[in-house]
């Protein structure tokens, strides 16, 4: 992902952390999450500190969502120099009730592309919608080399529990469920990526989805028990059997190396994202550990008979109080800045290995091209030895036939590895600068937590000395 290089007032704010706030609600629902900033108990700020400017309180989920989201998407700039474009999803809300409702999003766009025809427009999608022009880029683009960024996956049981839900008392309302924003910002990611390539963000079907204020087409066939839903996974299991089956023999060292090193990223990342959530799953468990040493403390305090003691456990409970706070805060900023960054990677690598075999695909056809083209030849060479002249004519159109379809298999086969060249150069130097900025982003916070953490315990020490 491209991401624009800072000017030196982003930089400071980078530095300053005012857009690193990790939300300190680690339970499922985020039922219990309030559209406020929740503060530490008895919190020992920064403010208070020689460094006040490095840690901001926790806050809801649909704020972290955002703050990470657009930290470093909110402007993505084009090739073309001063021409940007900045998409916005926001806003998720219920239509409907019962089974036939959906949850619709609002998209807000910003832009100078002359292709569109405003500078700014919002629209109402749906998450069919999404998945939808996700189809249509795929049909469209996906054969001829061009990495297609993939579309967030179906929540069935989520999706189920929405619909399920009471109405909300007013119609539009947003609604806070945890999944729901994880969703939110998933399908932020995919407009993003697909308005940074310089093909798709112009493309007319994306265009049209972007600034049409009239309701799409029901995309049917993004239905997971829809006929087409069946059909496609009876598709991808024959493409995956043929993928196993078939080795191309490839003449372009730059492939073979270039899928070794897809293969070997892919593998490492998966290992990366399985440890990422055994990390979120340990530091959430020290949080609720650590709030159970809190009140242990506090109980122990309130029935200790020692004045200094009493304070100084009265003071421990409210540090491990913070500090609880602050795992929490921990966790969502390994799920939300590492964890899924890495997710939406696979998905990326998933789509890079897709080019990939539309290339093997490619290559089957023009082999095919070739042997029916040999096939063609020799009933040509039998009727002309055969003497058959009322046949001849005939072989001859279909050698001449199938000459050209050898020709266009072939024209398309080098486009296509052309094409993935192109491709995989500008996915390269996205990638580079994307791991770039996201990595120092998770560091930089977690060097505020650290720095928290020193705070409240050097704040403790002076109630500690005073036990006597």
């Amino acid at each position: 992902m491209e991401v624009e290089t800072p000017t030196p007032n982003e930089q400071n704010q980078s530095r300053e952390f005012a857009d690193v706030d990790i939300n300190n609600d680690g339970t499922a629902s985020g039922a219990a999450s309030d559209e406020e900033e929740v503060p530490a108990p008895g919190s020992v700020t920064l403010e208070q500190q020689e460094n006040n400017d490095l840690f901001v309180s926790a806050m809801t989920p649909s704020e972290v969502h955002r703050r990470i989201s657009t930290s470093n998407l909110e402007e993505i700039s084009t090739d073309d120099g001063d021409l940007f474009i900045q998409i916005v999803v926001s806003d998720p809300q219920k239509v409907g009730d019962g089974m036939s409702s959906y949850l619709a999003y609002k998209v807000t766009t910003k832009t100078n592309i002359p292709k569109f025809k405003r500078s700014e427009f919002s629209t109402l999608r749906r998450f069919s919608d999404f998945l939808g022009i996700h189809d249509l880029l795929v049909n469209k683009y996906m054969r001829m080399g061009r990495i297609i960024p993939p579309a967030p996956s179906k929540n069935i049981i989520g999706s189920t529990k929405v619909k399920m839900s009471p109405q909300q008392t007013e119609p539009g309302t947003p609604i806070n469920q945890e999944w729901i924003e994880i969703r939110r910002a998933a399908l932020e990611r995919f407009v993003h990526r697909t308005a940074q390539h310089p093909v798709l963000r112009v493309d007319l079907d994306f265009v049209n989805f972007l600034e049409s204020d009239q309701e799409l087409p029901r995309a049917v066939n993004t239905s997971a028990l829809s006929g087409a839903g069946v059909i496609r996974l009876f598709n991808k299991v024959g493409e995956t059997v043929n993928k196993i089956t078939y080795k191309m023999d490839e003449n372009d060292p730059w492939f073979d190396d270039k899928i070794t090193e897809v293969e070997h990223l892919d593998a490492n990342l998966q290992k990366l994202s399985s440890a990422l959530k055994s990390l979120v799953s340990s530091r959430r468990e020290l949080s609720v550990l650590t709030g159970l040493v809190a009140k242990s403390a506090a109980m122990l305090s309130t029935c200790e008979e020692h004045t200094g003691l009493s304070r100084a456990l009265s003071n421990l409970a409210d540090v491990e109080e913070k500090i609880e706070l602050l795992r929490s805060e921990q966790a969502n900023s390994d799920f939300y800045i590492l964890a899924e960054f890495i997710k939406d990677y696979l998905g990326l690598f998933g789509a890079i290995k897709c080019i990939f075999h539309e290339r093997v695909k490619a290559f089957q056809n023009w082999q095919y091209a070739q042997m029916q083209l040999s096939k063609r030849r020799e009933n040509r060479g039998r009727y002309e030895l055969a003497n058959r002249a009322d046949k001849l004519d005939q072989a001859q159109q279909e050698v001449e036939e199938w000459q050209g379809k050898v020709q266009r298999c072939q024209q398309q086969f080098d486009d296509i590895s052309a094409e993935i060249k192109r491709e995989m150069e500008r996915f390269e130097i996205s990638r580079v600068k994307d791991f770039k900025a996201n990595i120092i982003k998770y560091i930089e916070v977690q060097m505020a937590h650290q720095q928290q953490i020193i705070s409240y315990w050097e704040a403790f020490a002076p109630f500690a000395r005073e036990i006597v």
